[in-house]
């Protein structure tokens, strides 16, 4: 009578470990690819603020220095890291007496977007500045 000894059981153990390391590996490549569409997001933030801003500033220049009473509208900007961003300025003036002289103050709000809205890539940003022609 001869005994049979069991084999297989490296088998099992070489298929577990084969199993865990391939579910290690693509748990890597999710945390990855989130942490990189974690820093494509923040930029995009960043161009929108910068964005935005611009408005603002456009805005503050025709108001004291082209002399455009009360600037509004929109701005599409096709340079650089800002390019595809669309600008809306608004702009709202209060006339006030100070002292015998006229004081304007100027609310302005500058909203900028790039990409369609509920799509994955779309970024806005808002905002608000008040300026015044006093000396």
């Amino acid at each position: 009578m001869t005994l049979r000894t069991q084999s297989g059981m490296a088998l099992i153990a070489a298929l577990f470990l084969m199993v865990v390391v391939a579910a290690l590996g693509t748990f890597a490549v999710r945390i990855g690819a989130g942490q990189q569409q974690t820093v494509n997001l923040a930029l995009l933030g960043s161009r929108a603020l910068a964005a935005a801003n611009s408005g603002i500033e456009w805005a503050a220049y025709q108001a004291f220095t082209a002399g455009v009473a009360c600037p509004s509208g929109t701005i599409n900007l096709t340079q650089g890291a800002l390019n595809g961003f669309t600008v809306n300025v608004t702009c709202s003036v209060t006339a006030h007496a100070d002292g015998g002289a006229t004081v304007n103050i100027y609310v302005l709000e500058s909203f900028a977007s790039k990409g369609t809205y509920g799509t994955p890539d779309y970024v806005s940003r808002r905002v608000r500045a008040r300026f015044t022609n006093a000396s």
